[in-house]
């Protein structure tokens, strides 16, 4: 659900109708920005990973509204900005470049985002974990840090977003921290990142590149070669995550290109896997939205994925799931039905949710739940293990905002027994201080947990009886 400049709200939106009746222009029009625009450009305009829509310097012409509508319209392909004229109608875009445009001469906010950070004392000290658990920052410095992969020797690789670059986390000298080493750079969104004999395999949103024997040329600014396979290269849910398999075939999803859609006859809202040389692509599931994270259960060796609900049917509906892969074929729901029980307003006619498969965990509606891992260490009490660490990354458009947590999801075979907070205090109040991305273990048993709104790896130990 985040992308750089408008791209991010176009991440499981919908196109918003408003009556002419239902409200004055300007409310309206305010409305229609805070659905589609605020994630990025702030909800006062202000900026967030898009710039300020107040005064500053306009790079792509004069905030007039004909030059608005031409923007919005055609979108900035260069910044990652869509083209809107698919999703929203001529009237709204209107609207929206009236909207800006009023406020385009006068003073802003600093964005939030760009606000000074808590000390890391303070950061520290507003986490709440359970008795006997502790958090530190392991890295810093590592921008929109996203998914991460540990290798054999120790050494973090991370993905990110916005940046472009694949980040080495290398332990310092007592192991409790590390050092952040750029492995390669000017990539497209490389949020995914896996490790595979060797190779470190990257998804890009168009590609999968793979750098071998990557332990030993991180810090080289390493060749790369290109992973011949073809996938949907939609920038909508179009980020690559992946993951190595069990059987060592290499597994990546292909989200929707859109909040609501019609995908089952497309290569779209599915996970696929394939050899590591882009071989055998097949078909493991599909009715799948956005799964921006999976593991594989430590034992039966089952695909587990978390998979982001679609937006705009209100604050409370539908929720988030987590699922499990038991048999070939399986039809996780997506468009027609979601969170196993909400049948869709415009593609769940004459359909059943009993259709499908319903999802092993209801996570909440708008929380974003990532990255997943199973704990399989030895360093956590014993309750923990193999269970499932969620990274929710929280809502971006809900009224109060939901998620924002790492949450413990206990299990009993493949039925839910808990979901509760393992980590809360991302979120304090209204103030966002960090959005976790991912969940890793390290070979003590210690926990990563990756944060792309501040760019910081922190590390969950246990030092409790």
């Amino acid at each position: 659900m985040y992308k750089t400049a408008l791209q991010a709200a176009a991440i499981g939106m919908a196109c918003i109708s408003f009556a002419a009746h239902a409200a004055t222009p300007v409310a309206a029009a305010e409305k229609l920005y805070q659905a589609n625009c605020a994630v990025c450009h702030g909800a006062k305009l202000e900026g967030a990973v898009g710039p300020t829509l107040g005064e500053h310097a306009w790079l792509h012409g004069a905030p007039t509204r004909a030059n608005l509508i031409n923007v919005i319209s055609k979108g900035v392909p260069d910044k990652n900005m869509p083209a809107w004229s698919p999703t929203l109608n001529a009237a709204q875009i209107a609207m929206l470049a009236d909207y800006i445009a009023a406020n385009a001469d006068k003073k802003l906010a600093a964005p939030a985002a760009m606000a000074a950070r808590p000390a890391t004392t303070d950061l520290l000290g507003g986490f709440k974990l359970p008795k006997g658990f502790r958090i530190s920052v392991y890295a810093e410095g590592a921008e929109t840090a996203r998914s991460m992969a540990v290798s054999d020797s120790g050494i973090v690789y991370v993905g990110s977003r916005k940046a472009g670059k694949i980040y080495a986390l290398v332990p310092r000298a007592g192991k409790q921290s590390a050092e952040v080493v750029t492995v390669a750079e000017g990539l497209e969104n490389p949020i995914g990142v896996t490790l595979l004999n060797g190779a470190l395999y990257v998804g890009e949103i168009s590609r999968v590149i793979r750098f071998d024997n990557i332990d030993q040329r991180y810090a080289q600014k390493p060749s790369y070669a290109v992973v011949k396979v073809s996938l949907p290269a939609d920038k909508w849910h179009g980020e690559k995550v992946m993951r190595a398999g069990p059987d060592g075939k290499l597994y990546i999803p292909v989200g929707a290109p859109c909040n609501i859609c019609d995908t089952d006859d497309t290569r779209s809202a599915k996970i696929y896997r394939m050899n590591p040389d882009g071989s055998q692509l097949e078909e493991v599931a599909r009715g799948v939205r956005n799964t921006v994270g999976f593991d594989f259960h430590p034992s039966t060796k089952q695909l587990w994925f978390t998979d982001n609900g679609r937006d705009e049917l209100g604050d409370n509906t539908p929720s988030c799931e987590l699922n499990v892969v038991t048999r070939p074929n399986q039809h996780f729901g997506f468009p027609y039905c979601h969170g196993g029980v909400v049948p869709d307003p415009q593609f769940g006619k004459n359909r059943s949710c009993d259709e499908f498969e319903a999802p092993v965990a209801k996570l909440g509606p708008h929380v974003a739940p990532l990255g997943m891992t199973f704990y399989t260490g030895k360093q956590f009490p014993d309750i923990y293990r193999n269970n499932i660490f969620v990274a929710e990354h929280g809502s971006w458009n809900r009224s109060t905002k939901s998620g924002y947590t790492v949450h413990l999801i206990t299990l009993y075979g493949n039925q839910l027994v808990s979901d509760t907070a393992f980590i809360d205090g991302f979120l304090r109040g209204d103030e966002v201080v960090g959005r976790p991305v991912d969940v890793v273990m390290q070979a003590d048993g210690s926990l990563l947990v990756s944060d792309d709104y501040a760019g910081r790896i922190f590390r969950v130990s246990y030092d409790g009886k």
